[in-house]
C-alpha cells in the first residue's frame, strides 16, 4: 500500500463559498432511490417521546444536547426505515439502538472536546463498548467491577440497556447477528480514526472498504426482528444473502456521505467519498461529487437486481430483501428531508 497523506494534496476550493451557496435539503439530482410515503407524524412523535424519556431516565446525555436530539429526528427516522414494524415497542427498540450507536459515535469517535471524543485511544474505548453488548465473563467479583464500569459511563449504559431491550424482542441468533455487525462497525471506526491520526488519504477502493465496515449495517440487519419474524441463520449466512445485505448497507452509507458532504467540508480532516475521489483523481469537488453519485447508483442497482433475483426463489428471502429495501428507501427520505442536518451543494 502506497501512503498518500492529506497534507500533500490540494484542499477543497472555497469551502465557505460552497457552504453559503448550498441548497436546502431535497433529493440529490440523478441519485437512484425509491420514493416512500412521509412518516406518520403521530407515530414519530410517540417514538421520540419514548426515546427521550428512556435517555433521560438513564442520564445518557446532557441538557446541552437537546437541540441535537430533536434535530436528529430519531422517531421519524425509524418510522420511515421500518414501515412494516410489528408494533410501537419494536420501533422504540430500533430507535434505542440507533440512539445508542449515535451516542457512542459522538462521545467516543468524533473529535469534539465538548463531548469527549478523540481518535487517540479509540481502540480501548471501543473494546469496552463492545463488552457492554457482549458481556465480560469471569469471576463474580470481576464481573461486578465490569458491570459497575459499564453503568458509570453514558455511552456504555446506552449500549447495554438498548441491547437488553433488543434481546427481548429478538431471537438469540438475531441478537448474536447484531453483536457481530456492531463489531464490524467498531472495526470501521478504528480504520477511519487511524487514517485521521496519520493524515493518510486512502485510495477510493480503500475508502469504500472502510465504509463497508463503518456502515449502517447494524440498523439494516435487524429489519426482520423489528418486523416480528426471523430469517433463519442458515439462510442469512449464505454468501449471496451476505452480499446483498452488504450492498444495501454500502448504498445507504454513501447516501449519508452525499447528503452530509456540505456540512463536512467545514472539517478538512473528515473523509467522505467525494473528497477522497477529488484527492485521488486531482479533480474539482463538483466532478468528484457527481462521480460519487454514480458509484452509489451502481451499488444500488446491483442490490436491486440481485436481491430481486434471489427473492424470486424464496418467500423468506423476498421478505428480508423487502425489509432491507424499505430501510434503504426510508433512510434516503430521512436524509433528503432533514433540513436541520443537511444542505446540498450548489452543483446543479
Amino acid at each position: 500500500m502506497t501512503a498518500t497523506h492529506i497534507r500533500s494534496l490540494p484542499g477543497p476550493p472555497d469551502i465557505a463559498g460552497t457552504l453559503r451557496t448550498g441548497r436546502r435539503s431535497g433529493t440529490i439530482p440523478g441519485l437512484r432511490y425509491r420514493q416512500v410515503a412521509p412518516a406518520d407524524p403521530v407515530k414519530a412523535a410517540e417514538i421520540d417521546r419514548r426515546l427521550e424519556s428512556w435517555a433521560r431516565r438513564l442520564d445518557l446525555f446532557p441538557e446541552t444536547w437537546n437541540g441535537d436530539f430533536s434535530g436528529f429526528q430519531f422517531g421519524r427516522a425509524v418510522v420511515l426505515q421500518h414501515p412494516e414494524a410489528a408494533d410501537l415497542e419494536r420501533l422504540t427498540v430500533a430507535g434505542k439502538l440507533l440512539l445508542a450507536e449515535n451516542i457512542v459515535d459522538n462521545c467516543y469517535c468524533e473529535e469534539d472536546e465538548d463531548k469527549g471524543g478523540s481518535r487517540s485511544g479509540l481502540g480501548g474505548r471501543l473494546v469496552l463498548a463492545q463488552s457492554a453488548l457482549d458481556p465480560y465473563q469471569g469471576p463474580p467479583d470481576l464481573q461486578e467491577q465490569w458491570l459497575s464500569g459499564v453503568q458509570a459511563d453514558g455511552p456504555l449504559r446506552s449500549y447495554h440497556w438498548a441491547l437488553k431491550d433488543y434481546a427481548v424482542i429478538a431471537t438469540p441468533s438475531q441478537t448474536d447477528r447484531f453483536l457481530h455487525d456492531i463489531a464490524r462497525l467498531h472495526l470501521g471506526y478504528l480504520g477511519e480514526a487511524a487514517w485521521g491520526e496519520t493524515r493518510y488519504m486512502p485510495q477510493v477502493w480503500e475508502y469504500l472498504v472502510m465504509r463497508q465496515f463503518n456502515n449502517f449495517r447494524p440498523c439494516l440487519s435487524i429489519v426482520d426482528a423489528v418486523d416480528g419474524w426471523e430469517l433463519p441463520e442458515a439462510v442469512y449466512a449464505r454468501p449471496e444473502i451476505q452480499r446483498f445485505t452488504a450492498l444495501a448497507g454500502n448504498a445507504t452509507t454513501l447516501v449519508n456521505d452525499l447528503y452530509s458532504f456540505t456540512k463536512e467540508l467545514a472539517d478538512p480532516t473528515h473523509l467522505n467519498l467525494p473528497q477522497v475521489i477529488a484527492a485521488n483523481e486531482r479533480c474539482g469537488l463538483k466532478a468528484a461529487y457527481l462521480k460519487a453519485v454514480g458509484i452509489h447508483n451502481q451499488i444500488m442497482e446491483a442490490f436491486d437486481e440481485e436481491s430481486a433475483l434471489l427473492a424470486a426463489g424464496s418467500p423468506l428471502v423476498e421478505r428480508y430483501a423487502r425489509g432491507l429495501s424499505d430501510w434503504v428507501a426510508g433512510n434516503h427520505e430521512w436524509h433528503a428531508t432533514n433540513s436541520h442536518r443537511y444542505h446540498l451543494p450548489n452543483y446543479w
